[in-house]
């Protein structure tokens, strides 16, 4: 009988680490949907910038490290716009924001997928969390079962 028990008590073992696992898991995950939606943002402040600027308009330009320098915009009908994979590509107004919009739906898409990711390990944890409820409740009555004896 011992042995059934302790058997029992590593399984609840193994699946108190495999819940640790899980658990790790999601929040990576959800660092990654952070970092993805702080991303979506910066984007959506760019297009908000593209649209709203004018020639002439004066903006803080980031050098790097906090440091900003005071820029008149000569021309804002030539847009620099990353295109991933390290290329950047000059489009028009337009195009620039066709090309960061394209960007965001690509983000979107990528934090739907890890939102699927963290629901199917949160139902992983839910099975493992009733089965080691179970095989708790189940030693529970062993020890009863033990002493009534």
């Amino acid at each position: 009988m011992s042995l059934g028990g302790g058997g029992g008590q590593q399984e609840l073992q193994e699946l108190a680490q495999q819940l640790e696992a899980i658990e790790e898991q999601q929040q990576a995950i959800e660092a990654e949907i952070e970092g993805l939606q702080t991303r979506k943002q910066e984007v959506d402040e760019a297009i908000e910038a593209i649209e709203n600027l004018e020639t002439d308009s004066t903006v803080q330009v980031p050098l790097g490290g906090g440091a900003y320098l005071r820029a008149t915009i000569g021309d804002i009908d030539e847009v620099t716009v990353e295109l991933g994979g390290g290329y950047a590509a000059e489009r028009g107004q337009d195009g620039a924001v066709e090309t960061l919009e394209s960007k965001k739906e690509t983000l979107d898409d990528r934090i739907d997928d890890l939102r699927s990711e963290v629901a199917e390990l949160e139902s992983e944890s839910e099975e493992l969390e009733q089965k080691a409820q179970q095989m708790q409740a189940q030693q529970m009555q062993q020890l009863q079962q033990q002493q009534d004896e």
